[in-house]
């Protein structure tokens, strides 16, 4: 599974990738949502973008839409500490939310079922 990371905070951004890493899963790691689009130009579609909300710039709900325009359909996982139902208008389908803080657990259980989602479309 190719996940694409946006993040600002270059100490979460790392911590959190390093989490991440597991057998059959490749991440792309970026610091804003502009890097963010400038990867998936290159190297997309991933089959898993997972962005903070708050991001300098674009936010990573625009973000998501900008994506969902490129590709037509993308899974999204929006991470905030916030409420996000206005935020999350023009997203798609494929959007989870993971409330920050969150733990190890909730970002493993979220990752998993998305790989095995992803699996499931394949065969």
């Amino acid at each position: 599974m190719r996940i694409l990371y946006v993040e600002d905070n270059p100490e979460l951004r790392d911590t959190i990738a390093l989490l991440m890493e597991a057998p059959g899963r490749s991440i792309v790691s970026c610091a804003s949502a502009e890097e963010a689009l400038a990867r998936d130009a290159e190297q997309g579609p991933f089959d898993l973008v997972m962005t903070d909300v708050s991001l300098p710039g674009m936010n990573g709900p625009a973000m998501c839409r900008a994506l969902l325009a490129r590709h037509g359909q993308q899974r999204f996982v929006l991470c905030s500490g916030y409420h996000l139902d206005d935020e999350l208008a023009g997203c798609g389908a494929q959007v989870q939310l993971l409330h920050k803080p969150f733990d190890i657990e909730a970002l493993e259980a979220l990752l998993d079922d998305a790989q095995a989602r992803l699996q499931d479309t394949a065969s």
